[in-house]
């Protein structure tokens, strides 16, 4: 953090007050694999499950089956769906009213639905759901905090629900349940009093108005009786019309009652939201299957499909329908631009968007050509087009699948590149899917990702390399885990068709398993290939820091900077990371794992996003943390869109100098004592041009080398200047002398674009008057108001402004504690107070990174770098 004169050059950043006063615990980090390797894990055994389940089992069968699925079935089906989704929309109700928020009716409905449907069918429920009602809910002025408690309201009462039905179901009938899911009566009642308790207590709480629970720093008052109750009865009726959609799917001659089916449907379900797969797709299936060895595997997995059918697919193409129809009448005002308005209106969420889009496309490709083609459809196909072009064209598939799958990252990255490569591939995805088998099914779906994508073109405007990117373990992971279970589809449809080494050269147009198997070999070799060549790529060298001084196209864009913090280029400790153009950069220096940029990219508007994220990519070259040090609320869009975090870590005081003066100005008063304290002590004011700095530099070597003995404490660095005979030319000197000689002096960094001023290195001597700090300060202003600068920049309060509202994070709870009570390591209230009085702006400042564990080693990092050394910090 910037030096801030009114400290009198003992000024410390945030980061060493926090640790000086409570030491972050360091804790082990887990490996980076261990997330995506229990995803794959749970995989596996569902797939393990699943093999041994279905290991008897023909596609046709399982079709056969959904086909016999009774009509009136299916319109219970839907008219159950519609009861369930109504009482997931009341849960934002609820939870809107918890939170004493008021929302349309309209606009809770609409969010709601939409935010479930995603939910259930993306995976992550929480997460995805609570992206889309960050988006629709913006309109009605809910934060992302507001909107993040209402996605936990809904997840509670999920829970709730599930628990009330499997705890009545075991407790009803403890024998049925016990049998179905291999237990003992006797477990299966503790577990249903298990549950019934925990929803007890819950009610419980809730009618308890001053009993709060804090969990992971957010500080939870009790809803009241009537929400709780209400919770869970929403929640019982939310998963009880969910499991009577399945129930009356399933045939009759399951013989199960529909209280005793409620304890399996739970399990199931909870199976499915523990593996976080979407829709718990596979995992529900597996415990279902297990829970219910008396129904007919091919005809159970039939209702399995209508219920997926009509509670998941349909919904979802409804949700989809109605955002799409939601974003198109927010630009009806303007129909005659209709794309140029939708493109600038999506284009800010495009690239996470058509990223997920393209990477379920390209996984849809991949399992389009493990499975067989309908008959059906394949005939009129072998009486127009040469067997050749079926062939190639179920190749091709697999292996535009694999592609779609490498570019999706490449997508999220805004890479001008891959917005035209993943165009043409939807397009060739789009003719292959028709000649290999008429699917056009398939060719809708990657026809709608096309439309998002060139609705979204103006957003791929980066100009990086696709094969510089570097797959992280959790990409690889995905990719690694979407092919592998494209196989194992594949494996299982064909596995009634004995293995041959003809198979491999069998063409024919009815010989499905052969195609299945080239298609599986090559999306394997290209996918390993691909990760091959990525991960075995050396690894970029560390570039060298790039001397400051005498850097012509450096010096000439901080003249042209708006923010004064441009001149701490100048000082030579900081590495430098230039656009194309030239016309602007980042400074930046590695500490550690973290690479830490100091503010916001320096020059043009236009040209930081590229900057961003071209420091970002070379972080992740070296294996390193991004990080960007006390930046600015107006570009925190743009480390948003890496998936950062913001934290906020004080407030700069900006003077603004047109209100300042003697005759009607902040502090005319305190002017006229510090002159008259002056000329009574003989003490007076000048600035000197740069040029005459060199001169001066041994008389103020010795006022800051008896500074620093003074202060007992190294020079700081990164965020701020020291003295260096190098560094001091390059900026006018703010002089106080006694009787003629110096006594205090100050570099100022000013810059013509912004018409600012700050003060950077400031040493006082021992003849110095007490009042010397304000007489520097006060003069400094008068000097600027004159030369026509309208900015005094006084500096940063660190750990002011922070939130003490109870339901703030954890960090900023204590930020606030450290500020109120911070006379104990720097006296950081008085400080505010000091600079109060000259009625600045507060502009709060931030500093972005990834949260979670990273976030003490990151503090830790910028602490040393700013100290000079992780030795000088600790000293």
């Amino acid at each position: 953090m910037r030096h801030n004169p009114t400290e009198s050059g003992t000024s410390r950043s945030h980061v060493e007050v926090n640790r000086a006063g409570s030491e972050p615990r360091r804790r082990p980090r887990p490996p980076v694999w261990l997330g995506p390797a229990a995803a794959l894990a749970a995989l596996v055994a569902v797939a393990y499950l699943l093999q041994r389940e279905l290991a008897h089992l023909h596609v046709r069968a399982v079709l056969a089956q959904l086909h016999a699925v009774s009509r009136h079935a299916l319109e219970a089906g839907f008219a159950l769906t519609a009861g369930s989704y109504c009482a997931l929309c009341a849960y934002d109700v609820l939870a809107l009213r918890y939170l004493r928020k008021r929302v349309s009716w309209a606009r809770v409905l609409s969010a709601s639905f939409i935010a479930n449907a995603f939910g259930h069918n993306l995976g992550f429920g929480a997460f995805t759901g609570g992206a889309f009602r960050l988006r629709l809910y913006a309109s009605s002025c809910l934060t992302a905090t507001d909107v993040a408690l209402v996605t936990g309201y809904s997840s509670l009462t999920t829970v709730l629900g599930l628990a009330v039905l499997a705890g009545l179901s075991f407790l009803v009938d403890p024998s049925r349940a016990a049998s179905a899911l291999h237990l003992v009566p006797s477990l299966c009642l503790t577990i249903a009093g298990g549950l019934l308790v925990a929803v007890a207590a819950y009610v419980l709480w809730c009618c308890s108005p001053r009993v709060r629970l804090e969990i992971r720093g957010w500080l939870l008052r009790p809803p009241g009786a009537a929400l709780g109750l209400l919770q869970v009865a929403l929640g019982t009726l939310d998963l009880g019309c969910t499991a009577a959609v399945l129930w009356v799917l399933l045939p009759s001659s399951a013989g199960l009652g529909y209280l005793s089916f409620l304890g399996l449907f739970a399990a199931a379900i909870a199976a499915g939201l523990i593996t976080h797969l979407p829709g718990g797709i596979g995992a529900f299936e597996a415990v279902m299957v297990f829970a219910l060895p008396q129904v007919p595997t091919d005809t159970l997995l039939g209702s399995l499909l209508a219920y997926r059918f009509v509670y998941f697919l349909v919904p979802l193409l409804v949700a989809a329908l109605l955002f799409g129809a939601e974003e198109l009448s927010a630009q009806r005002a303007r129909l005659a631009q209709a794309r140029q308005q939708a493109a600038a209106f999506i284009a800010p969420v495009v690239p996470a968007v058509v990223g997920a889009l393209t990477f379920i496309a390209g996984a849809v490709l991949l399992a389009s050509g493990a499975t067989p083609e309908l008959d059906t459809r394949l005939a009129p196909l072998e009486s127009l087009l040469p067997l050749a072009v079926v062939e190639l064209s179920h190749l091709a598939g697999s292996i535009i699948g694999v592609a779609l799958l490498i570019l999706a990252r490449a997508l999220f990255r805004r890479i001008r590149a891959a917005y035209h490569l993943t165009f043409w591939l939807l397009v060739a995805g789009g003719a292959v899917s028709l000649l290999k088998g008429f699917d056009y099914e398939e060719a809708i779906m990657l026809g709608i990702v096309l439309i998002v994508l060139a609705l979204g073109r103006n957003a791929f405007h980066r100009r990086a390399s696709i094969l510089e990117q570097r797959f992280t373990p959790t990409w690889a992971a995905s990719l690694v885990g979407v092919v592998a279970a494209s196989v194992w589809i594949g494996l299982t449809t064909y596995r009634h068709v004995e293995y041959s080494a003809d198979l491999w050269w069998t063409f024919a147009f009815d010989a499905n398993a052969p195609r299945m198997l080239r298609a599986s070999l090559v999306a394997s070799i290209v996918t390993a290939a691909y990760l091959s060549l990525n991960l075995l790529r050396p690894s970029a060298r560390r570039p060298s820091a790039r001397a400051a001084a005498g850097v012509p196209e450096m010096l000439r864009v901080i003249e042209r900077s708006d923010s004064t913090l441009a001149c701490a280029a100048l000082a030579g400790d900081k590495r430098l990371l230039f656009s194309d153009s030239g016309e602007s950069f980042v400074m930046y220096q590695v500490q550690g794992r973290s690479w830490i940029a100091l503010g916001d990219p320096v020059g043009p508007k236009h040209e930081a996003e590229e900057l961003v994220w071209r420091f970002s990519e070379l972080s992740d070259r070296h294996g390193g943390r991004v990080v960007f040090f006390e930046t600015s609320a107006a570009c925190l869009s743009l480390y948003l869109d890496l998936g950062l975090a913001a934290l906020k870590i004080g407030e700069e005081a900006r003077v603004p100098l047109a209100r300042f003066g003697l005759a009607s100005g902040t502090a005319p008063q305190l002017v006229r004592e510090i002159r008259r304290c002056a000329q009574r002590d003989g003490v007076s004011f000048e600035v000197l041009p740069r040029e005459s700095v060199p001169a001066m530099l041994p008389v103020l070597h010795r006022i800051s080398q008896a500074w620093l003995e003074r202060q007992a404490a190294p020079e700081k660095r990164f965020s701020v200047g020291c003295f260096s005979e190098a560094y001091l030319p390059h900026f006018p000197l703010a002089l106080l002398r006694k009787d003629g000689a110096p006594v205090a002096f100050a570099t100022l960094w000013i810059t013509s674009a912004a018409q600012e001023i700050a003060v950077d290195v400031l040493r006082f001597g021992q003849e110095a008057p007490n009042w010397a700090m304000d007489c520097l300060l006060l003069e400094l202003m008068l000097w600027a108001r004159s030369a026509g600068l309208r900015w005094f920049n006084l500096g940063v309060a660190p750990l002011a402004g922070l939130e003490r509202h109870p339901l703030a994070p954890a960090w900023r709870r204590i930020g606030h504690l450290v500020f109120r009570h911070g006379e104990h390591f720097e006296d950081f209230e008085s400080l505010r107070r000091h600079r109060a009085k000259f009625h600045p702006v507060w502009e709060p400042k931030y500093l972005v990174a990834r949260g979670g564990l990273a976030l003490p080693l990151v503090l830790l990092d910028v602490s040393a770098l700013i100290a000079g050394g992780l030795k000088e910090l600790i000293a």
